[in-house]
């Protein structure tokens, strides 16, 4: 099982890469995308940290969870 939970790193990488493209972007249904792609990435790399025992990865996924979320309700927001 070890095997392809240390492989996971990389969908979670280019996860975060995709997530950090998107909501860049002028368009709000894309910036919202963005965030939620940043969820799933979030929660790959706490997968990812758990197996790896590595806490302080773990600890700042869920810091950034918070951002993200936040990211949502904001962009939710600007577009009322």
């Amino acid at each position: 099982m070890g095997d392809w939970i240390d492989l996971l790193q990389w969908p979670a990488m280019a996860v975060t890469v995709a997530a950090g493209l998107m909501v860049g972007s002028r368009q709000p249904w894309r910036r919202k995308a963005g965030f939620i792609t940043f969820l799933v990435s979030n929660g790959l790399w706490i997968a990812w940290g758990w197996h790896d025992e590595a806490w302080a990865l773990i600890a700042l996924q869920l810091c950034l969870m918070v951002t993200n979320v936040r990211g949502v309700l904001k962009n939710e927001e600007g577009n009322q």
